[in-house]
């Protein structure tokens, strides 16, 4: 798919990009070589989407649960929407949603989801063991985006 305006530095079938994090909970923040030899999901979610509430983050919880051995799980907190939140919603967020994985905040609000050619929240981001990009898909719907990652991740982790 041809990105006229270039806004995307990710490209299926190429390394993932670097991306660009601030802390939620953590003090240092994550490199891509922390991620390495493991398949890799992004999940690029806000809290202000009923989408990423009430589909995606059980969806992301349910992959670290069945299959945390085998694939990393990152969230990205973004807002294209400029709305800060506080520390207390994240750990509200994180205790009411059972939040098993790690996630940090989007630098200066969308700058890794512009980066990533995100298309809206929840997006997900699907990383082979090599650190090359294999999917990227908007959405939250179980017959179209998550039956999907679904599939490839299976595929991924079949011999890890």
């Amino acid at each position: 798919m041809n990105n006229r305006l270039e806004l995307s530095k990710l490209k299926i079938g190429e390394k993932i990009p670097d991306w660009q994090l601030e802390p939620v909970f953590e003090k240092s923040m994550p490199s891509l070589k922390d991620f390495e030899w493991k398949p890799l999901l992004i999940l690029f979610f806000s809290l202000g989407c009923p989408g990423c509430l009430g589909r995606a983050i059980p969806y992301a919880n349910r992959i670290v649960f069945e299959n945390g051995d085998k694939i990393n799980v990152i969230g990205i907190h973004t807002n294209f929407e400029g709305i800060d939140f506080t520390i207390q919603q994240f750990l509200n967020a994180q205790k009411e949603f059972h939040i098993r994985f790690p996630f940090y905040k989007d630098f200066n609000y969308d700058t890794t989801f512009l980066n990533y050619g995100a298309g809206g929240t929840p997006h997900w981001v699907l990383v082979d063991r090599e650190g090359i990009v294999v999917y990227s898909i908007f959405g939250s719907d179980p017959n179209n985006a998550l039956l999907r990652l679904d599939y490839l991740i299976n595929e991924l982790i079949l011999d890890i």
